[in-house]
């Protein structure tokens, strides 16, 4: 049994134009939704054993907030590859993943993390900013974690958090 979280970055900041995309900040709403998602994963005893992210700017900024909030130690590495990925590069990315590895999560951009979403489960899901998926596999190599063999558990969206307050 293999079990993926998809954690789309939050909601980043547009107010300096002058900055490539890869640079773009978190705004602060972003920064509240991360944080938000980082204390419910504490909550619900979510502990990835490896975090895959995108290298950007506000995928880096939504990874660490999530992090202290979830008070997580697990290893995080960051790979260029999950920047403006496709659900092909995406599921490339996830088919590496060491078999040891029973839960792992992505932190990545759309469309990519849709489309990666609907490959894995054939599912057609919206992922707004800082929302998180869940997907179970019944498989015990990551190379098999394609074509629609997921089964997509939970969607949960920042909004839905702060509503259960």
């Amino acid at each position: 049994m293999k079990t993926l979280f998809l954690l789309r970055h939050a909601k980043s900041s547009w107010h300096d134009q002058t900055l490539a995309d890869f640079e773009r900040p978190l705004n602060g709403r972003g920064r509240r939704a991360a944080e938000l998602m980082g204390h419910y994963l504490k909550t619900d005893s979510i502990l990835p054993e490896l975090v895959l992210s995108s290298p950007a700017v506000r995928a880096r900024e939504t990874l660490d907030l999530v992090t202290r909030a979830a008070e997580w130690s697990t290893e995080v590495r960051y790979d260029q590859r999950i920047y403006e990925a496709s659900d092909i590069r995406l599921a490339e990315v996830v088919t590496e993943i060491d078999d040891e590895r029973n839960v792992a999560m992505l932190v990545g951009h759309n469309p990519g993390l849709e489309q990666l979403l609907l490959r894995l489960t054939g599912e057609t899901v919206e992922m707004s900013t800082a929302t998180l998926a869940k997907v179970a596999f019944e498989i015990t190599e990551w190379t098999n974690a394609i074509d629609k063999r997921g089964t997509l558990e939970s969607l949960v969206k920042p909004g839905d958090l702060e509503s259960a307050k």
